[in-house]
């Protein structure tokens, strides 16, 4: 039987595909579209983005159980800045997360 040595550069990529299938569930959970052709890092991007958003709506009195609909359900949001953007079916990662930043940003200054 062949021995099968698993070098560093595996091992690494190994890990980065299990991280890259955890972000991958944990947008799928916040209904955050994610394609084939996102790589790990766009998905790590796509993440933060979505996480400072969510941070910005909870900052602003915002509450993310009631501002997000359920699957397939429309939304009717307290405040619709407070609603998370929709990627778009084919939209690039890089424009999600500038348009993240906006909506981000929206939330930010309507309190400042």
């Amino acid at each position: 039987m062949p021995k099968v040595r698993v070098t560093t550069e595996m091992a690494g990529q190994d890990e980065i595909e299990r991280n890259a299938a955890n972000v991958t569930r944990r947008l799928h959970s916040k209904g955050v579209r994610v394609l084939d052709s996102d790589s790990a890092e766009d998905l790590a991007n796509i993440l933060e983005g979505v996480e400072g958003f969510e941070e910005a709506v909870r900052v602003s009195g915002g509450d993310l159980m009631m501002d997000e609909p359920p699957p397939g359900k429309p939304a009717q949001p307290d405040d619709p800045r407070f609603v998370l953007p929709a990627r778009g079916e084919d939209e690039a990662a890089a424009r999600y997360v500038e348009r993240l930043a906006t909506a981000t940003g929206a939330v930010v200054n309507r309190d400042e």
